[in-house]
C-alpha cells in the first residue's frame, strides 16, 4: 500500500471503488483500502460545515462508487450510498454512484444483461467525456429486471437444491447444476433454459407436458424466434406432447436419469414431432 498503491491512488484523476455489497456496504478489502488512504489527511482538526474533519495534505482523487447486490430492490444500496456521501461527497468529488441490483439474475435475462452491460460501458465513456452519467444511462443500469414473485422463487429453489445435493453455489455452478423444481410453476421458470430454442427455426411451435406423481398438473411451452413463453393449462393441438410423472422428468432435467433411456423403458410417452423434441432437449441431455 505505501510503496505502491497510495502512490497510484493519489495521482490517479479518477478511482473507480468497485466492490459487492456486503453486510449493505463495502467488502473487507475495499474497507481496508480506504482507510488505508488516510494519510492523505493531517494529523490536526478542524471544522467544516459544523463537522469536525482531519485537513486534507494533498487533494485526493475524485471518485466513482460502482457496487451489485444480490436483491432486487434499489434501496438495498441506501446504507452504501450514505456512506460514500458522507466519506467521499463533501471532500473528495464523488462524481457518481453506479449500483446494479438482482445482479445473480442478470446472466439468466439474456436480453436484458446485453443491455444493462452496453449501459454500464456507455457510463464509463460518459465519466471519461464529462465526468458525469446521463440520467438515461443510469435509468438502463439500474432498470428493473425481474418481479419478487419470479425472484424469491428462483433463489429460494437454487438454495434448497444446494442443501439438499449438499453443495455450495460455486460446486453448483462448476458441476452446470440446475435447480430441482418443485412445483409446476417453478418448472416453468426453469425449463426453458435447458432448451435449444433455435432449433426451432422461424417456425412456431407448442411443447406439452401433462404430469402425474407427485405433482399433478399440466403446462405448455410456445416457442417462437428463440423465444419461450411459458403457460399452466393445456394447448390445443401442440406439436408435441410429453405425458411423464413429475418426480420423473425433474430427474432428466437435472441429469439424474437419461431422458432417452427412461423413454426407451416407457417411463414416460411423447407424442408429434420426437425427431424436434430430440433436438429442444440436446442442450439438457449433453
Amino acid at each position: 500500500m505505501t510503496k505502491e498503491l497510495f502512490p497510484k491512488w493519489l495521482n490517479s484523476d479518477l478511482v473507480v471503488y468497485a466492490t459487492p455489497l456486503y453486510h449493505y456496504t463495502v467488502n473487507a478489502e475495499m474497507k481496508a483500502f480506504i482507510e488505508r488512504t488516510l494519510p492523505v489527511s493531517e494529523p490536526f482538526f478542524e471544522q467544516r460545515d459544523n463537522r469536525t474533519v482531519h485537513p486534507l495534505r494533498q487533494t485526493p482523487p475524485k471518485a466513482v462508487v460502482l457496487s451489485v447486490a444480490g436483491f432486487i430492490e434499489m434501496s438495498v444500496f441506501d446504507q452504501l450510498s450514505n456512506y460514500v456521501q458522507f466519506l467521499f461527497g463533501r471532500h473528495m468529488g464523488l462524481l457518481a454512484e453506479i449500483y446494479r441490483p438482482g445482479a445473480e439474475m442478470l446472466s439468466s435475462i439474456e436480453d436484458k444483461k446485453e443491455e444493462v452491460l452496453a449501459a454500464t460501458i456507455q457510463a464509463g465513456r460518459e465519466l471519461v467525456t464529462s465526468r458525469q452519467i446521463s440520467t438515461e444511462t443510469l435509468n438502463l443500469i439500474q432498470q428493473p429486471i425481474i418481479d419478487f414473485q419470479t425472484f424469491a422463487l428462483m433463489g429460494n429453489l437454487f438454495w434448497k437444491t444446494c442443501i439438499e445435493e449438499g453443495v455450495t453455489p460455486k460446486e453448483f455452478r462448476e458441476n452446470n447444476m440446475i435447480p430441482r423444481p418443485d412445483c409446476i410453476e417453478s418448472f416453468m421458470l426453469v425449463f426453458p433454459f435447458g432448451l435449444n430454442s433455435e432449433a426451432v427455426g422461424d417456425r412456431k411451435i407448442s411443447l406439452q407436458f401433462n404430469f402425474s406423481g407427485e405433482v399433478t398438473g399440466s403446462c405448455y411451452f410456445t416457442i417462437e424466434k428463440g423465444k419461450v413463453s411459458p403457460k399452466e393449462g393445456s394447448k390445443e393441438n401442440p406439436d408435441i406432447t410429453i405425458e411423464t410423472p413429475f418426480e420423473l422428468w425433474m430427474d432428466i432435467i437435472t441429469g439424474k436419469a437419461d431422458g432417452q433411456q427412461m423413454f426407451m423403458d416407457q417411463k414416460y410417452t411423447a407424442e408429434g414431432d420426437l425427431s424436434l423434441m430430440i433436438q429442444l432437449f440436446q442442450k439438457q441431455t449433453d
